[in-house]
This record gives C-alpha cells, structure tokens and sequence, in this order.
C-alpha cells in the first residue's frame, strides 16, 4: 500500500509521544504597589508611559522601561505547577502543519467568487465587487503572491458539490485553464467542502484555496509569538481532517484505505483520524494553561488598577496607528495590510487627567470568517471581554464601511460581550482625511484621523469620562499633612490632577481621581475622610 507524501510527513510526529517541561520562565508581573519606579515617576511628572506587550510566560517590554517586574517568591510558590510544550515542540508543530501547495513561494493566483443570487446565503449589507475587492486585498497581502485573473460568476445552488451550475462550472473550468501559469485558485466562500475541494482540483488540476484557508494563511505568516502558533495550529485542524479525507478517497480508489494496520484493528484512516484528534487535545490543553497565564497578567494589571481601553474594529482600520496617536509609542509600526496584528499588546498613555490607561491593540475582525478559526483565537479576542472601555474603530473611507460595522458587531454578540462593555462602547470614525470636509451623519460617534492626530482630544476626553463610570473611581479633595507620606503615596496610587500648597500651614488641597479601594487603603494609613 502506499501512503500519501503529506501523511508520511507526519506519521513521526503524530506517533511521538508528546514530552514536556516545567521551567521556571522568568516570569513577570505588574508593579507591586508599594514598589515605586521610573514609570510612575514619567506618570507623576506628565511624560506618557512607555508600551508594553505582555507575553505569556513571560512580560515582554517593548522598551527599556521597566514597566514589569519579576515575581517575588511567595507569587511563585503559590502558581500553580504548570508543564508547558517546549518552543522547540511548537515550532516544530506550527512547520509540520504547512497546508500541501500553499508554501512560501511564488503563487500565481486566479479568484473566483460566487455571487449567490437569493437564499440564506446572498450578502445584502455588501456587493459582489466589493466582496471580489477583499478577496483581492487579501491575497496581495501576502509576498510573493499576484493575482492573475479573477472572475465574479452567478450562483443560485451554492450549496452544491460544484456551487455552479453546469453552464457556468464548464465555462469556468474553460477559462482556468487556459490561464498560463496559475498554481492557485482562490474561491471566495467562507469554507469549501472536502467533496468539492477535491472535485475543484481534479477540474482545474491546480491547488484550490477558500477563505479559511487563505486568511490562515495570512495568520500564519503574521505568527510571531509561542500562543499565536499554538492557535493557528488549532485552527488548521479542520483542514487538516479535510485533506485526509480527500487522501483517503484517494487511496480506497486504489484499494489501499480500507486496509487494517498490523494487528490494532485500525484501518490507516482511522489511526490518522484517532493520531490527529490526540494532537488537537494536546495544543487545546497547552492553550488553556496559556489563558491561564493570561489570566494571571490581566488580574495584576487590575491589582495595579490601571484601566484597560481595548481598541478593536474591522481589520486595517487604523487601530495600531490610532494607539502611537494616543500613547505617543514611537516603537510601534502600524502596517498598511490585512491582520497586521495578532497578538493582543499593551500600550499605556496618559489621559488630560494624567490618569494612566492601558490601551489593547486586539486582532482585526473580517466578514465571513468561520466560527471555528475565531473559536480557535478565543485566547486571544478573551481580553476584550475583560476590559474596562472598548473604543470600535472604523475606517469610515471605505466603501463597505456600514457592513464592515455590522461584521464586527456580530463578531461581538458571539463572543458575549457583557452588556456594560456593548452599551458603553465608543465609536470612532477614522481617516476623515480621506474625505474632504467629513460630517457624521450618526449621533454619537468621534470623527478623527489617527494619521493626522486630529479629534485626539476629544476622543481621550471621552475615554477619561466613561472610564471614571465605569471603574468606580471617585474625584476627590483631599487635606493633605506635607511633613508625611501622604502626597508622595498619592502620586503612586492614585492620579493626582492638582496640589495647591498652603506653606504656612505645611499643608495641601489635592485633587486626586482615585479607585474607592485605593481610597480606602489611603483613609487606613492616614486617617481623615
């Protein structure tokens, strides 16, 4: 019997038994509060903090500043044992998953989107040259890959093996190949079956991608960090169980799928099959030690009682420039291509207050993506529900503008966002400059251009108001002795926005924005109201 290449390929990996390994990363955490440092020192004299991205076995800085600081002893003799894969497994696992035909090539690619003309599945938020200018923008994201042709084709039984009819299917078939030098065809629908995945590439005898596979593959040449690999790994597991089943087809053909493997009583496809859904519990099982470790960061951010702004919206709208806009975070470099961002990072700017808030640049949503490769970012897109502020970004320049909003509105419904985070959500409208002499037609919503760094004010004035609601702080007066601590333990935990000093009394009048439990350590120490 002969196996397939591709399973070949993974027969070492599959039968390995996973190892793994418990070292102590030197994992780091938020400020202790009574550890003064260089940062809350910028904080007090009106210098912006710099940003950080908070990784997961450990804190990544993205400067010098130390922003985070090791665990003490007593933290790490309470967290939990936890084994982690080692990176080396990751890695190793996040090659071995390449899809067959994709690659880091040349691609000459040829798009072909189904304009589905009634039914369930007809898109009435957007067009069909909309939808084919997407699929265009998301292969030229990628190096290396150009379309050579595209082609918008009518469809009224999308549900079918071939999705066209007869007609269309053999015209299509026609013009395919007789297009010099194509390696890919790009179908616009969110998920091809195996069935037709197979039909398509015995038709037109080249490499046929949808947009699951193709926005992955965005994902995946995008992936930098250890959790990013482990979900994209997790995400391309139902591709993965697709081309086996087309494999297998395959191989019953010739007589071979079919047959028993030694004596396990296990036919090849079912070894396959058993060997692939231990390997998703493996990665689902490291994943969930990664949120776990998530978890812990964001609940010392919260001990630090810092605000969390998490910035999202429809992706290539402006978020990551908006942030450098808001933070003033030279080491950010927004780029202009699809899904730029997939780890969740952390940037801390300064309000009109100086209340220091944690701004979130989160992944960019897309119409028409499959709820299993967003189940599969779920670590990631879980800071969002944990946040004090969301602020929506859209790119009001373009076109579909109004879909793209409801895109991510639905996105956000899935997920279930609690209510306080939906009703109090800000909504901005960026790149006016794009639009001469731009006026909002919709009530309550900001008009700015992060580009240009205009509206700023008033959006961190919005910020700073829905962020006093909804954390519960409290702007306070308060009498203050300057022969003791207390201005000094102010500055550290709490925003003081102004002193008016009495000299001959020794005393001061401070006006502070501070948390009812800071204000209650505070009362404790010193006394007084």
């Amino acid at each position: 019997m002969t196996t397939p290449r591709w399973i070949s390929s993974w027969l070492p990996l599959l039968q390995r038994p996973f190892t793994r390994s418990c070292p102590r990363a030197a994992t780091r955490r938020l400020l202790h509060p009574h550890e003064p440092a260089a940062a809350l020192t910028a904080a007090r004299r009106g210098s912006p903090l710099q940003s950080r991205a908070f990784g997961l076995s450990a804190c990544r800085l993205k400067s010098t500043d130390d922003f985070c600081s090791k665990y003490t002893q007593e933290d790490e003799e309470e967290e939990e044992e936890e084994d982690y894969l080692k990176d080396s497994e990751v890695e190793e696992l996040f090659q071995q998953q390449v899809p067959t035909g994709i690659g880091e090539g040349h691609h000459r690619v040829f798009i072909v989107h189904p304009d589905v003309k009634w039914g369930s599945r007809k898109q009435h938020l957007t067009t069909a040259e909309l939808m084919m200018a997407e699929a265009v923008g998301l292969v030229n994201t990628l190096d290396n890959w150009t379309v050579v042709d595209k082609i918008t084709l009518s469809t009224k039984t999308p549900e079918k093996k071939r999705i066209f009819g007869k007609g269309n299917f053999q015209s299509l078939t026609e013009r395919i190949r007789q297009t010099a030098g194509i390696t890919v065809v790009f179908v616009n629908v969110e998920r091809l079956s195996a069935l037709s995945e197979r039909e398509f590439e015995e038709a037109w005898g080249v490499k046929v991608l949808d947009r699951y596979a193709v926005v992955l593959h965005i994902f995946r040449c995008n992936a930098r960090t250890k959790e990013a690999k482990l979900q994209i790994s997790l995400a391309e597991v139902p591709l993965l169980r697709s081309r086996l089943k087309n494999e297998m087809v395959n191989l019953d053909q010739q007589g071979g799928g079919s047959r028993y493997i030694g004596g396990s009583g296990e036919t090849l496809y079912e070894v396959q099959q058993r060997q692939l859904k231990e390997r998703e519990a493996k990665i689902r099982s490291a994943l969930e030690k990664l949120r776990k470790k998530r978890h812990l960061l964001r609940s010392q951010r919260k001990h630090r009682e810092f605000p969390i702004v998490s910035v999202l919206g429809y992706t290539n709208c402006g978020k990551t420039t908006l942030i450098k806009a808001l933070t003033g975070d030279s080491g950010l470099q927004p780029r202009n291509q699809l899904f730029a961002t997939l780890d969740v990072t952390i940037h801390a700017g300064q309000l009109p207050s100086r209340m220091t808030a944690l701004y979130v640049d989160t992944i960019g949503f897309l119409s028409q993506l499959p709820h299993q490769l967003i189940d599969s970012f779920s670590a990631t897109l879980e800071d969002i529900k944990h946040s004090d502020l969301l602020v929506h970004v859209r790119d009001i320049s373009h076109p579909e503008t109004v879909n793209q909003k409801v895109n991510v509105l639905n996105v956000l419904k899935n997920l279930q966002i609690p209510d306080r985070l939906m009703s109090s959500m800000i909504e901005v409208h960026n790149k006016t400059d794009l639009i001469e002499n731009y006026q909002s037609a919709e009530s309550g919503v900001l008009p700015i251009s992060a580009l240009e760094e205009r509206g700023l004010d008033e959006l961190k004035k919005a910020v700073e108001e829905e962020l006093v609601k909804s954390t519960g702080k409290q702007i306070l007066n308060l009498d203050v002795n300057l022969s003791t601590p207390q201005l000094s333990w102010l500055y550290k935990e709490a925003t003081v926005q102004d002193v008016q000093v009495n000299a001959d009394e020794g005393s001061a009048v401070v006006k502070v924005i501070i948390s009812a439990a800071a204000h209650g350590r505070y009362k404790k120490l010193f006394g007084g109201a």
